[in-house]
């Protein structure tokens, strides 16, 4: 197919490009700036924010990838909702036969954190137009340059001991980026997975603590985690962004989610696309190597 790339720069986008070429597909890779795009696909100029553009990158395009998200803005919300009905609008005018989204895991009758209300609502705008989308529903990816990997990794790496607020006993299930990947390739083939919605993790399902825990272990150091209920979503939004490099913004958003249990309900994917996903150990020690190669060779 020829397939657009909408965050082809992006965490996920810069790891789908070339694996969706490697499957045979023609790629465009959207991005606002295309002068400074080094990855896989041809470029072409868009911008969620215009309309216009869009149409222009949708042209002559079967399906397209949606990867786009606002999260380290304080009004995330409305610009990803704004976002998304742009897309759809110019989606339905290219005449495109599929999008592909990748969202949040989180249960709809539990109380979903702005983050993850903000995927729920981008999901459906995205179909408004009548494009069927496919959705595929994420917890915590592992991958060298994830928001949220990066902030375990920081975490354990810059403290040997931490007080932390509850939700380090949420439990969540988290999934190699490589897997990730392979899970958004594979649905592009199969017809069944049209306007459908799956629940996509790894093998476990782990607390957070459990994550940072067997990070520390994996890396030899020591790490004690002391859970205490008086850290507010704010505070602790402040204390990340002064032992890691997460913006507060960016950190404020993750920690309220992190009240939400994200595991998968609905393995039905694993019927459409069958592979066996990477345990979490595995999926750590790809990430680190990852970094290990990009300061090598920075």
């Amino acid at each position: 197919m020829r397939v657009l790339v909408a965050g082809a720069s992006g965490f996920v986008g810069a790891r789908l490009c070339p694996a969706l070429e490697a499957a045979g597909h023609e790629v465009l890779a959207m991005t606002r700036h295309p002068a400074q795009y080094r990855g896989a696909g041809k470029t072409v100029l868009g911008d969620v924010a215009d309309v216009g553009s869009l149409r222009d990158a949708l042209r002559g395009t079967e399906a397209a990838y949606y990867l786009v998200h606002s999260l380290d803005s304080a009004d995330f919300k409305r610009r990803d909702a704004e976002a998304a009905r742009a897309f759809a609008r110019a989606a339905a005018d290219a005449g495109l036969r599929r999008i592909v989204y990748l969202g949040g895991l989180g249960d709809d009758d539990d109380s979903l954190s702005d983050h993850l209300a903000s995927r729920r609502e981008v999901e459906r705008l995205l179909g408004e137009t009548g494009v069927p989308v496919t959705v595929l529903r994420a917890g915590i990816v592992i991958g060298h340059g994830g928001t949220s990997w990066e902030l375990t990794r920081q975490l354990v790496e810059h403290l040997p001991a931490m007080v932390t607020p509850r939700w380090v006993g949420t439990r969540t299930q988290p999934i190699a980026v490589a897997d990730v990947v392979r899970y958004l390739v594979g649905v592009l083939d199969h017809p069944e997975a049209e306007g459908r919605t799956f629940d996509i993790g790894g093998p476990e399902v782990l607390a957070y603590r459990d994550m940072l825990q067997r990070v520390a272990a994996i890396e030899g150091r020591p790490l004690l985690i002391l859970p205490v209920p008086l850290l507010s979503p704010r505070l602790s939004s402040y204390w990340l962004s002064l032992v890691t490099d997460i913006d507060v913004t960016t950190g404020r958003a993750l920690i309220d989610s992190m009240t939400n249990e994200v595991v998968v309900r609905d393995d039905a994917i694993r019927r459409i696309v069958e592979f066996e996903p990477m345990g979490y150990d595995d999926a750590v020690l790809q990430a680190l190597g990852e970094r290990a190669k990009s300061r090598r060779t920075a």
